[in-house]
């Protein structure tokens, strides 16, 4: 009995996707039933892909058919039956059949790279760009974006923001911005016009230009003219001479003479002449009264250059790097002047080797020393303060008749001119005494009388015998400087001091060459193509020399060409010429007074009331455009300020202008009886029993400066109100921390002015003994605030250090104070028996010494480059502090591994160091081995 199964056991409809085929029946089905079932033969391969391509034809039929929501079901539901390997060939089938053209950079791109594409926006394409979408506007809003727009105007974060916050930056730009005062169109129109509109004069300017293209193409055509003619007639031997207009020839020798910026004998101004008008202006030519050229005549060079070196200089000028501004100095010395900007750190045996290297030998008429000071002493140098007790000292005995040396005798006129008030106390005058019985020649200096930054050095001068003023002389800084330069440099040296010193510190050399470079094209420029023929009106034998000057200066071999061709001009130029070519511009400060008796108190008790009235119009300034106008402010309901802040910034200079004004009165009316026997000093002494009104002022002045830095940072309409008022005609051109600082400038210009009182008061005088009493309190209550002064600026010096130095330990102890800083090379040396002349060295990194007056701090340095800019950030990582006691130092002599190299030696450990150049190695080294000998001196004792 057969057990199998049986096609009756079994459905039909089960029978079409299987093999089995019933014996008896047909072998293949018809073709629509095998296509539209689901039947598979599974072993015959032949027609199983047969099968296959009949099916896949079938589907396509009817993929063609369907709409396109069918399509993609279908689609959907093949790619869920789908395996991996499956859907990453789909995945690379589409990428080939559609490649990706366009993607989101933000999403593909580095982090840091997406910041920096977006860092070239600006503000407002920020903020459109951070509406695109979550991840574009996360990006868009770091802070690192925004900080960039904010740090340079002055925007700064009232508080640090959390470690996960974003979008701070740009929310407080937003509200700075919306703060600004800005105006419609209208109004700017109304107040500055628009651009449509043509000023008065317009056709004036026009004619004028029209004039200088016409003059200015007739001396092209003139030039043209004149080469072509040099080119046709010329000898075979001037071949090698170039022709240049005799205008500019002519007008080269007035500006050699009247330009502040031209000075003969300044090392800093010979560079630019030479690039800037170069060879062309030393090859000139001559010409005769008929216009035509003709090759100049020969001279012998070697004759005009021992000329040269054998004439003396008529002045030497000591300037001293510490004067503010000292560049606007440079720039208005006189031909004639030998300068010699020195460093106030080094020595006096290093001042007189670098005065005797320039002079070369030769001597000058006077010398003149620029350098900060008082009324009793000058400060020479650093350490080398110039007084009464210290001119006996042997250094400067020493450097004092040396110098004298180089200097001519009291007959031919010899004599030193010291640019400080020394001849407004007693003590002043006694140093100028004993100077010039130290080296046999007139000393001068200021009497003191003007007020002001550095004004005391245009009023009135004492000569050698300290009696009376110079009569019908020009002032000795007008026989240094330019009239107008020294009046620009006295006036506004103090108020462009803090400017220059952050010039200073980042331009460094790059700021002397591009000047020089600027210099001489502009001199070149001018000469070339702004002289116009009328100008030129000098005489035939000045315009011979002129040409011959130029001729032997560029056979010479000198460098200082400029200073060889004023010598040469001297030598031939008759008196005459001289006083065609002198500017008539020079005046004196001072109109011309007589030889008889001077009122010197009158005069000195009316400086002392103009002066006053100057300085109660700044105080009133204060009250009038800042405290009137946030008072009125806070009473309607739109506070700038608060009350408390208000009476802490402007409330103590109330009381000071009350005090002041009573002083002023009384002045007034002393001055209104003035005679020879009027007494002032009894005003002054009922002033100074109030003086415990300016002590609580300075006392509260810090915290002035910090309320107001605070209320700029915290309120922005505080901010642009200052920006609206300060430097301003109503606030004298001063800002509001400036006008808070003239009670200090004030009490410093009583003692100058009551020493130059009291110098010219004689002893059986009535007011002798008030103002001697008055001097010596004001003496006092000056030490005073010089001691708070530093004080503050010693503690704020070593809390900058503090947080420059990472991981140092505590600075701030007992009386420690920064003496200088260095940056030096770090070497180390596998050699160390070796001699230092054949060891081998390595440098391994960069250090900064850090010398105070007990120990060394030594620190590794470290920059940091700042995100999206070139500009790097220097950090101190502390490594080791030595006590000046147990430190010793020794030079190494330069050799083909290192140079400028020193060797630190402490205790336990050594270090070899190398500085960037030979003078900052010797000026640090001689810092260190004085602060040295003063640690072992304090340790012994």
């Amino acid at each position: 009995m057969s057990t199998g199964p049986t096609p009756h056991s079994v459905k039909r409809w089960q029978l079409h996707g299987t093999d089995y085929e019933a014996p008896g029946s047909r072998s293949l089905a018809s073709t629509s039933d095998t296509v539209f079932s689901s039947w598979t033969p599974l072993s015959n391969k032949a027609s199983n892909l047969q099968l296959f391509e009949k099916r896949v034809d079938l589907v396509l039929r009817w993929f063609s058919l369907w709409t396109d929501r069918q399509r993609k079901h279908l689609l959907h539901s093949l790619l869920a039956q789908c395996t991996g390997s499956q859907l990453k060939y789909c995945r690379d089938l589409l990428i080939e059949t559609l490649p990706v053209t366009r993607v989101d950079f933000a999403t593909v791109l580095p982090r840091f790279l997406s910041l920096y594409v977006l860092s070239f926006l600006s503000p407002r394409d920020l903020s459109s760009a951070a509406q695109v979408c979550w991840n574009w506007r996360v990006l868009a809003e770091q802070d690192c974006l925004w900080v960039s727009r904010c740090v340079p105007k002055g925007w700064f974060l009232p508080y640090t923001p959390a470690e996960k916050e974003y979008g701070a930056w740009k929310k407080h730009y937003v509200s700075c911005v919306s703060t600004l005062d800005w105006l419609t169109p209208r109004e700017a129109a109304r107040l500055y016009g628009t651009l449509n509109q043509r000023s008065s004069g317009a056709e004036e300017e026009e004619a004028e230009r029209r004039k200088e293209r016409r003059i200015r193409q007739i001396i092209r055509e003139r030039l043209q003219h004149e080469k072509n003619e040099v080119m046709r007639t010329r000898k075979p031997w001037g071949s090698n001479m170039k022709s240049v207009n005799m205008i500019t020839q002519f007008t080269a020798a007035q500006s050699f003479s009247s330009s502040p910026s031209t000075s003969v004998h300044s090392p800093h101004l010979s560079r630019p002449l030479e690039e800037g008008w170069g060879s062309t202006a030393l090859s000139l030519q001559s010409t005769d009264r008929s216009g035509l050229v003709r090759p100049p005549s020969r001279c012998a060079p070697s004759d005009l250059a021992s000329s040269s070196r054998q004439r003396d200089p008529e002045l030497l000028l000591l300037i001293s790097d510490r004067i503010p501004a000292y560049e606007m100095v440079l720039s208005g010395v006189r031909a004639g002047v030998t300068v010699i900007l020195y460093d106030h750190r080094q020595t006096l045996s290093a001042l007189r080797t670098q005065a005797e290297g320039a002079l070369c030998g030769r001597t000058a008429l006077r010398l003149g020393v620029l350098a900060p000071g008082g009324t009793e002493e000058v400060q020479l140098l650093q350490r080398s303060p110039l007084s009464e007790v210290t001119l006996l000292a042997p250094d400067h005995r020493e450097f004092w008749e040396k110098m004298c040396q180089s200097l001519r005798q009291a007959e031919a006129g010899g004599g030193i001119d010291v640019f400080c008030p020394l001849a407004a106390s007693a003590s002043g005058v006694s140093l100028m005494q004993s100077l010039s019985v130290l080296t046999g020649l007139a000393v001068r200096a200021p009497m003191g009388l003007a007020t002001g930054s550095f004004q005391n050095i245009l009023g009135e001068w004492s000569d050698g015998s300290l009696s009376a003023p110079l009569p019908k002389a020009p002032p000795p800084p007008l026989r240094y400087l330019h009239d107008g330069a020294a009046q620009s440099w006295a006036t506004q040296a103090q108020w462009i001091e803090a400017s220059l010193r952050e010039l200073r510190a980042s331009s460094g050399e790059a700021l002397q060459r591009v000047s020089a470079q600027v210099r001489g094209r502009a001199l070149g420029h001018y000469f070339q193509e702004n002289i116009c023929p009328s100008a030129a009106q000098m005489s035939t034998a000045l315009n011979q020399a002129l040409t011959e000057g130029l001729t032997a200066a560029l056979a010479q071999e000198e460098t200082r060409q400029v200073e060889f061709l004023s010598a040469f001009l001297t030598r031939h130029v008759g008196a005459s010429a001289a006083v065609e070519s002198e500017p008539q511009s020079a005046v004196t400060l001072e109109p011309d007074r007589p030889q008889a008796l001077f009122d010197w108190r009158g005069a000195v008790v009316r400086e002392i009331y103009h002066s006053e009235r100057m300085y109660l119009s700044k105080l009133e300034a204060v009250l009038k455009v800042y405290q009137e106008p946030l008072t009125a402010a806070l009473d309607s309901n739109r506070a700038i300020l608060s009350v408390t802040d208000i009476h802490i910034i402007l409330s103590p200079v109330s009381h000071i202008l009350e005090l002041n004004r009573a002083l002023q009165v009384d002045l007034h009316s002393r001055l209104q009886q003035w005679s020879a026997q009027q007494c002032v000093g009894e005003v002054f002494v009922k002033f100074l029993f109030k003086l415990r009104v300016y002590t609580n002022y300075f006392n509260n002045y810090p915290t002035a400066l910090h309320a107001i830095d605070e209320c700029r940072e915290n309120k922005p309409a505080f901010r642009a109100f200052l920006k609206r008022t300060d430097r301003t005609l109503a606030t004298h051109m001063l800002s509001l921390q400036e006008l808070l600082l003239c009670p200090l400038w004030r009490i410093q210009e009583y003692v100058t002015l009551l020493r130059a009182l009291s110098v010219h008061t004689p002893p059986g005088h009535a007011d002798h003994g008030p103002l001697s009493s008055a001097l010596g309190t004001l003496r006092q209550y000056t030490h005073f605030l010089q001691k708070l002064k530093l004080s503050s600026l010693r503690d704020r010096l070593m809390e900058e250090t503090q947080q420059m130095i990472h991981g140092c330990p505590n600075l701030v102890e007992g009386n420690r104070q920064l003496i200088t800083t260095e940056n030096c090379a770090l070497y180390t040396s596998p050699e160390e028996q070796a001699p230092d002349s054949v060891r081998s060295f390595e440098h391994v990194a960069d250090m900064g010494l850090f010398l105070f007056s007990d120990a060394l701090v030594l620190t590794r340095l470290r920059l940091r480059q700042v995100p999206f800019s070139v500009a790097q950030r220097s950090g101190h990582a502390f490594v080791a502090s030595v006590a000046l006691h147990r430190l010793t130092v020794r030079e190494i002599g330069h050799s083909r591994y290192v140079s400028h190299a020193f060797v630190l030696e402490g205790p336990r450990r050594s270090w070899v160091c190398a500085a960037d150049s030979e003078a900052d190695r010797r000026r640090f080294l001689s810092a260190l081995r004085i602060a040295i000998e003063t640690a072992l001196a304090g340790h012994q004792g």
